[in-house]
């Protein structure tokens, strides 16, 4: 019996950090223990569909409660389906007033029901619009940061916009550099550097940002070419926060970027230009380009 208790604490499960899947094992985590953070993270097709079924199994239980008694609720022919449907009516509030409880046995699983249903929907309600109103910047970021000349030095760059088109205040940017490396004794770890940026800050960002890292002798990427990149298992994390004015709160953005997205001796195409009524024109068409140089 242990070893089976143990086996289904250690049961390994795969965990996505950015674009890299890492294998945990050992770790007991509850799924009630967490629901909270699950019915936040889950997708809205899940997180319908969860509800859904918590919805219909309520009332299937109910349901059975009222089936089992001695004629609990007025204007039922005794079919399980009726008493399936005054349930439904019960748990939400609705009350069509057809059907009621006739008895004490009947009033006492409507009383349990309403407060269940009660209860029930107000979680609900607070979880829908805790997903609603998660602050989200809503920045597109480029497929591939890009490495050529900038200003006659070598330098790593990622293009992001905002896809809103608002203002986004005060916004700052942090760029980091993953990699694995080996102790003095030999022992494996990941470390992690955050790289330089020319400009961390931008005062309104409402259209497009590109940050540049100039890779001299100072910077973990100096003298490092495709191969070393990929023998390390680089990656690049970047991280966006700013006060978005429209919705009033603090938003946060986050990208990584495996080692083989990474493209040596390109820039970015230039999406902006004059349009013939002299307005300024961007090319989301040309956002995720690069070019020779």
């Amino acid at each position: 019996m242990a070893s089976r208790s143990g086996e289904r604490n250690s049961r390994p499960r795969v965990v996505r950090l950015g674009g890299r899947e890492i294998i945990a094992k050992g770790l007991r985590l509850s799924f009630w223990a967490d629901i909270s953070h699950r019915c936040m993270t889950a997708s809205w097709p899940a997180f319908i569909g969860g509800a859904a079924s918590v919805f219909i199994g309520f009332n299937a239980v109910f349901a059975v409660f009222y089936w089992i008694g001695n004629q609990p609720i007025s204007n039922v022919q005794g079919a399980y389906i009726d008493y399936l449907y005054f349930s439904i009516e019960t748990l939400s509030t609705a009350g069509y007033g057809d059907m009621h409880p006739q008895t004490h046995y009947g009033h006492f699983v409507a009383a349990v029901e309403l407060f269940t249903g009660i209860f029930s929907m107000s979680l609900m309600t607070g979880l829908i619009f805790a997903r609603f109103a998660r602050p989200n910047a809503r920045l597109l970021f480029a497929d591939n940061p890009v490495i050529s000349s900038h200003d006659g030095k070598p330098t790593l760059m990622i293009r992001f916009a905002n896809e809103r088109h608002n203002i986004i205040g005060n916004a700052s940017a942090r760029l980091w550099l993953l990699r694995d490396e080996v102790s003095l004794e030999g022992q494996s770890f990941r470390r992690f550097y955050e790289l330089r940026l020319v400009r961390n800050e931008h005062p309104a960002l409402a259209l497009s940002w590109t940050l540049y890292h100039v890779i001299d002798q100072e910077s973990p990427l100096y003298g490092l070419g495709p191969e070393a990149l990929s023998a390390s298992a680089v990656s690049l994390v970047v991280v966006v926060s700013g006060y978005d004015v429209v919705a009033a709160q603090t938003v946060h953005a986050r990208k990584s970027y495996d080692h083989s997205e990474i493209r040596f001796g390109q820039r970015y195409a230039d999406i902006l230009d004059t349009s013939e009524e002299g307005r300024l024109r961007i090319d989301y068409g040309r956002f995720h380009a690069t070019l020779e140089g």
